[in-house]
């Protein structure tokens, strides 16, 4: 199931949400000019490697890394592919504007990067002694669509649903969305899902996105489970 657009307009230009998709982009683009053996020492000395993070292990000198608490916000700009850059981008592009509506830009930025946050140690903490690099914005923008479930859940979502070799267009609330993508996320960690994919960091950010939209939201903003 592969979102499209939402229904839901925004009054204002989210700069915020391009600047944060034109930095994963740059950043891609950054590490394809790397090569092969470039783009991975940048993966490891910018990547967030929780046996690194939590202290059992350091990097070797010669890669040159940022410090390990900084190494959460660096990793949540890079990727492992086109693929995977494009899936992020059109989550974080169809419903970060309104997020940032909702919160105003600096606490959407602050939010954004604390979901990443709690999205990283999530990952971490069960797996303490490795030394995986874990990259992406795919935490940082589950914190994004945990608040989007709260605030819009009834909000119309244009859904590309494949069907075989067909596919169907379909628009459907975004609980249903949502809650579906989450599912999947919990599947997957439990009976393990697809190789190299962080789906502890996805869940752990989307229930930060959850529990803090009501901190950085503006009280103006209604949740959206008490509206139509």
């Amino acid at each position: 199931m592969i979102p499209l657009r939402d229904e839901n307009p925004t009054r204002i230009v989210p700069f915020v949400n391009y600047g944060l998709v034109g930095l994963c982009v740059l950043a891609f683009l950054w590490q394809l000019t790397l090569g092969e053996h470039g783009g991975e020492r940048a993966i490891f000395a910018l990547g967030a490697i929780p046996a690194v993070l939590l202290g059992h292990a350091q990097l070797p000198p010669e890669f040159g890394g940022v410090p390990p608490a900084l190494s959460i916000l660096t990793s949540m700009f890079l990727h492992g592919g086109w693929m995977h850059l494009i899936g992020n981008m059109l989550f974080l592009w169809i419903f970060g504007d309104n997020i940032e509506e909702a919160m105003g830009r600096v606490r959407y930025l602050l939010f954004y990067v604390l979901c990443g946050v709690v999205a990283a140690f999530s990952q971490a903490l069960p797996n303490p002694q490795s030394e995986v690099p874990m990259i992406g914005a795919s935490g940082a923008i589950s914190g994004v669509l945990g608040a989007y479930l709260m605030l819009f859940p009834h909000v119309r979502v244009l859904t590309l649903i494949p069907l075989g070799l067909a596919t169907q267009l379909v628009r459907l609330p975004a609980i249903w969305v949502l809650l579906l993508w989450f599912g999947l996320q919990l599947l997957s960690n439990v009976f393990g899902g697809e190789g190299g994919i962080a789906f502890s960091a996805h869940i752990g950010g989307f229930v930060a996105g959850v529990v803090l939209i009501g901190l950085f939201k503006r009280r103006s903003v209604p949740f959206g489970f008490s509206r139509r």
